[in-house]
């Protein structure tokens, strides 16, 4: 086996070129939208906090920004904690509650569609983290709807 002569990577290097940007850095023109919406069950993946980086990344660049949570994505907005709510039961347990209050503390909005949050997942309305909007199941396809009417930026994510 041949031996391997270049130095150890070491705590601060780096792999790759952080500084380079490849395009432009765009930012909202006034009145612009954007709607994230979340299909996606909370701690199976990546994906849902990686919306919600992405949520606040638009809400920062200007654009009014909403996160709609559906289907399993619900599980996302609500209330967690053990032994008791709110506490952290292990590092990054309330990774997810403290993005989406983040979000909402910057101005970015969140609903909750109430069928999935009840008929699917068995919570109700006060099992959501304070200042998410719970809406009807109706209005599931009305907020895309009043979105792409607006030609908002809609990221939809689907995982089952």
């Amino acid at each position: 086996m041949p031996k391997i002569t270049a130095p150890m990577h070491k705590d601060g290097d780096f792999f790759v070129d952080y500084e380079e940007k490849v395009f432009e850095d765009v930012q909202a023109n006034e009145g612009e939208k954007a709607l994230v919406t979340f299909h996606t069950v909370a701690f199976e993946g990546s994906i849902g906090f990686v919306n919600m980086l992405q949520a606040t990344r638009l809400q920062r660049k200007g654009y009014e920004t909403s996160i709609l949570l559906y289907g399993p994505g619900v599980t996302l907005g609500l209330q967690r904690g053990f032994p008791t709510l709110g506490a952290e039961a292990f590092p990054g347990h309330q990774n997810f509650t403290n993005q989406l209050k983040k979000f909402m503390s910057e101005g970015g909005k969140i609903y909750a569609c109430r069928f999935a949050l009840q008929a699917l997942y068995g919570h109700g309305e006060p099992s959501l983290i304070e200042g998410i909007r719970p809406i009807s199941p109706l209005d599931v396809l009305d907020i895309k709807l009043l979105h792409t009417r607006d030609n908002a930026v809609i990221i939809d994510t689907w995982t089952v």
